[in-house]
Parts: structure tokens; sequence; C-alpha cells
């Protein structure tokens, strides 16, 4: 019945779409196989995309020639940009979603891809001869063979869905778990554990009283995820804010013997930045009240997604808190929240390729790897599957630094330092988050997709190369475009600040604190008829080149030095216990994590400074 393909791919989740897409881009012969095919890209949890950092982490997929952005801007209800306030290393964009027409845009988009064959099954075990990966086995016994394998089993590997004193085996509400492969991988060798996520309940958008809470709109221009030309978002749905209050905690409390988490019956490390609402009233005992986001399901549907009351306490008690939130006295649920447990792989038995360690042409993404969020799992999965495709060809692997990407930061945080809880991704986990802008992404990584050779890259280069020009014009206009005094005293005022004394050029101007481009133009109609041929995008770009120009130089400096350890390669048979002048606890986790190079093993935790100095000089360096 099968061919022997290039790369098999093992659920269909975010990890597995975009892995999918990664390796069929590159040229491989693609089965993603499923257990559900209405499934495909689920949004298991909230309806939406993006975010602080997962915002930047959208783009950067999207610039490497993923698919997530493009169904996202396909499908979204509304736009908002986040941390506008802040400075722009912190803007994030964040899209709500319409939940059925996205998991659809993206199974229509995965069919129309001639390189992608599809199966409806569970996979039980992979197979496997002298440490190499060679195809899957099925619930079915069928035994289909390929070069490489790669696993996205999201929560469904042994996965426990706990409501109350209720346990489900689940990997998804109305989805049974995947068995087999759990059990299958630690007879080889690998070592796994247990973690913990949860999801709130759904409630008829019909029975609540939307005048009690407050309204939170989209951006009045939005935005888009995609650099290339999907549609702009015209018909915005709002979303909105209300808070739990005292009593609603009272209630909580009810349920707290009858609770799968204080009862211990969970024994899954849970998400810290996404806590379960009991979890919330339990550790800040001290707030009367809790922030909750009423999300719309989609623009057509009534179902609501209420962010932040994620529980698996009783249905009962679920309900009646609930009604004690303000606007929703008389809510309906859909359905209620759960928590699920689900086994997941330590990521440090990971190369940075995201193949394992211990068996060859095997790949582990998303969730698997202990990580929590959309965004998170669909970056793995591409990088897994253009590695994958990447190692057939026997070509050099494809791996982002630090310091060129987001994804380049997850990679190398799960591999290096491995997680013991939901790893979520934040600004303030990159150190060099001024180089790492939402807003630069395609120039980032756009060329770098194309040198892979991914499919349909001439037009994204196009635009790429239109941009950087357009940065450069805006910024020579801006240096040698002077202002007078008058045209701008006014604006100058108005913010406070020191009116002219003379005419002064217009980038000298930007770079007092608060003036921008956009408050320039309104008072400046040469630069305004300039500026309006261009991109906003490239405009905003320009205009963070000069406003940041010293952040960035300082720390596209410290790229540069960090970047010389990254160069200097450590030998994959190196044995550390063999090398006594290094610490006893650098030994032990060097030996475990066996780092590719000086800079991936200085940021080992418990690696010091002094065990590097060993190292280099034991590199001849």
């Amino acid at each position: 019945m099968f061919q022997e393909y290039d790369v098999i791919v093992v659920g269909a989740g975010h990890a597995g779409s975009e892995a999918a897409v990664a390796a069929a881009n590159l040229g491989s012969k693609v089965l993603l196989v499923t257990m559900n095919m209405e499934t495909i890209a689920k949004m298991s949890c909230n309806p939406a995309m993006g975010g602080v950092a997962k915002g930047q982490i959208v783009r950067e997929i999207d610039a490497l020639g993923g698919y997530s952005g493009i169904v996202t801007d396909h499908t979204m209800i509304q736009f908002r940009m986040l941390n506008l306030s802040k400075g722009p290393a912190m803007w994030s964009p964040r899209a709500q979603s319409d939940r059925m027409k996205f998991s659809w845009k993206w199974r229509l988009m995965l069919e129309a891809h001639p390189n992608i064959d599809f199966w409806q099954e569970m996979v039980v075990g992979i197979l496997a001869k002298d440490g190499r990966a060679y195809g899957v086995k099925t619930s079915l016994g069928l035994e289909i063979k390929a070069k490489k394998v790669i696993l996205t089993n999201g929560t469904f590997l042994n996965g426990i869905i706990h409501i109350g004193e209720k346990a489900l085996g689940g990997g998804r509400a109305s989805e049974k778990a995947s068995k087999g492969i759990t059990e299958q991988l630690v007879n080889l060798g690998f070592e796994s554990g247990r973690m913990k996520t949860g999801t709130p309940p759904r409630v008829d958008g019909r029975t609540l009283d939307y005048d009690r809470m407050t309204i939170q709109l989209g951006d009045e221009n939005p935005a888009k995820f995609s650099y290339t030309d999907t549609p702009k978002l015209v018909n915005q749905t709002p979303c909105y804010i209300t808070y739990t209050s005292a009593e609603v905690h009272d209630t909580l409390r009810e349920g707290f013997e009858r609770s799968p988490m204080f009862a211990g019956r969970i024994q899954g490390v849970g998400p810290r930045y996404c806590p379960s609402i009991e979890d919330k009233v339990e550790r800040f005992s001290g707030r009367d009240r809790h922030q909750l986001f009423v999300e719309p399901e989609g623009a057509e549907t009534h179902e609501v997604y209420v962010n932040g009351f994620s529980s698996s306490l009783p249905e009962d008690v679920q309900f009646k808190a609930l009604r004690q939130i303000a606007g929703f006295e008389n809510a309906k649920m859909f359905r209620p929240g759960y928590a699920i447990e689900y086994d997941y792989f330590p990521p440090t038995q990971l190369k940075l390729t995201l193949e394992t360690r211990l068996i060859k042409n095997l790949y582990f993404a998303g969730q698997i790897n202990g990580t929590t969020g959309y965004e998170e799992a669909a970056a793995q999965g591409l990088m897994a599957g253009y590695n994958a495709h990447l190692a057939i060809q026997e070509e050099a692997p494809f791996i982002l630094k630090r310091s060129e990407a987001y994804i380049g930061v997850l990679i190398d945080d799960l591999i290096t330092k491995g997680t013991d809880e939901p790893y979520r991704m934040f600004t303030s986990r990159a150190e060099y988050r001024i180089l790492l802008r939402q807003d630069n992404a395609d120039l980032r990584l756009t060329p770098k997709a194309d040198a892979l050779g991914v499919m349909n890259m001439d037009e994204r280069m196009k635009k790429v190369r239109e941009k950087e020009q357009a940065i450069v014009e805006i910024g020579n206009f801006l240096k040698e475009t002077s202002v007078a005094p008058v045209d701008i005293a006014s604006y100058l005022e108005s913010l406070n600040s020191a009116p002219l004394t003379q005419k002064m050029k217009i980038h000298k101007v930007l770079l007092r604190p608060h003036v921008q481009v956009s408050g320039l133009r309104q008072n400046l109609p040469e630069l305004d008829k300039m500026l309006s041929q261009f991109h906003p995008e490239a405009v905003d770009s320009a205009e963070i080149a000069i406003k940041y120009k010293g952040y960035i130089q300082k720390e596209q400096e410290m790229v540069d030095k960090i970047n010389r350890l990254e160069r200097v390669r450590l030998p994959e048979e190196l044995d550390y216990l063999e090398v006594n002048s290094l610490s006893a606890e650098a030994r032990e986790k060097l030996q475990k994590i066996r780092p590719e190079n000086i800079g991936q093993a200085s940021r080992i935790s418990g690696v010091s400074p002094a065990d590097i100095s060993v190292l280099l000089v034991l590199m001849g360096r």
C-alpha cells in the first residue's frame, strides 16, 4: 500500500503540520499520519496566535517559508500589536482566530501540496534497528518505511483528562490517547516524564451580558503576520475583559477537596505562566480578583473561550463559580474545563537539529519536548522538517543561532538547559531582542530559507530586497533633509521637548525621547509625501534603525564576541569524564548534553567560566 517515504511525520498538530510542510517544501516525499483528519492543526486551547515573543516566532516561521502566519492571516477575526507603549523589541503581534476556519485552512493548504500524503490511524511504535529508525508501526499492524521519522505527539502520549474526581484516557476532549510509543522509547533507553496543562470551560455567548464587561477592540489599522500578500482584516470581532471576585474564589474553594491537583492525582508539572484558576486562588490568596479575557471562538459561532479560567475542578463547581462572574450571571456552559497529563521526553536528549542522540533518523518536535503553545511547537516542527530533509541529502544542518532568531533561542534553551516544566517563550529569554524584532524577521531569515532551496521564495526575496532598499532611502532622506524650528514647534511643545533654535536634520530630531516619525509626518508635508510611497513596516524599520542605532550596535558587538565561541566546535566523541581539570559537575553535565560548540557549553547550568577556559585550552585556543 505504501511507498518508502523520505519523511514520516507522526501527529498533525501545529508541530506536525509545519514539519510536513518544511520537508515537503524542500522536495521530500512526506507522509503525515494523524489519528483524525478532522482535527489537523486544531487549536486545542485558546483560539489565538501570537502574543509576547510568540508573535515574533510566528513571523519568523513565515519568513522561513512556514504556513502558520499565512493561515492566521486568512482566518483571524481580530488583530492587536501588543506593547506599543514600550520599545520596539517588545512589540508583539497577536491575532484572535476563528478556530474552525483555522484548522480547515491548514488542511486545505496541506492537501494542496503535491509532496504530502496522508494516513489516518494511530501509530503505536517506530521501526528501529541497530540504533536507526526506518519507519513506523500502526495499530492495524501496518509497517510504513521512511528515511526519517518526526514525532509530534502533542498531549496524546498516554494522555489522561482530569475533571474533578473523574479521570478519562484521552489526548484531547473526546479524542483517545496514543499508546505504545512511550513504552517503546523508554525500552530503547530514553528518559521520559509527565507534564500537565489545562483548558477553561467554553460558554454560550448568547447567555452573556457584555454590557457588564470592558470591551477590547482590535487595532484601528490591523497589521498581519505573513510577509506574503495575504488578505487584510476588515471586519474585526471584539473581545471583552471581566474579573473574578472574592465570592467566585470562595465557591472555587468549595471544590478543592475534589480537585485532582490538590488531591495529588495529577503527577505532571503544570505551566508556571498559565496556571489554573484554582492554582491562582491558592497561590495568590491575598488577591480578591483575577482578570479574565472573554474571547469569541469565531466570527459566526456563539462559543466563547474564557481565557484565565482554566480548571480541573468538578463541573458543578466550575458552573456555579462561572455564574458569579460579572456578565456571566445567566451563562450556559458548552463544556467544562479540564486538565490533561501526558508524557514528554526531556529535550537534552536531542541534538540542535532536533534529532535524537540515541536513535539516528528520529526527530522530536513540539510538546513531546516539554514546550507549551502552538507557536513554540510550530517552530520546532519547521526546524525538524528542514533538518530531516537536509540529512537525507547529506547536506549541512540548518541551525539558527540565539542571535539570529527567537527560534534559535527556543531550541538552544531546550537542548542546552532542558526543562522540567512546560516551556514558554518570553522576550526576556532572548539576550539580543533588539536584533530579533517582529518587524525584521523577513530581513533576518528569508535569505536563509532561500539559500536552503525552499520552494516559492522568489517573490519573498523580491519583497525583502525592496524593503531593504526602502529602509536605505528613508534613512538617507531623514539624514539629508532639514526641518525649520517653526515647522514643528507645536509638536515639540506637545511633547514638552525643547524648541529648535535653528534648522536641524530630521534624523537628529528623531533621536529625542518621545519624538516619532508619525508625529513629524503630521507637521511636515514633504516628509509625509516621501514616506507614503513605502510600506508602513519599512518606515517603522527605518525609524527603529535611527532611534536605536546605539543599542543595535552594542548588541551586535556582543553577538560578534559570542560567535567566536560558537565557531569553536567540540568533537562529538570527546569523553568529558576523562578531562580531570574540569569540575565534577561540568564533566557530568557536558557528558550528558554533549554541546556542539564552546558557546553552547558556556550556557549549560553548572559549567563555569573556568571550565570553559579548560575546554578552550583543550581545543588549542
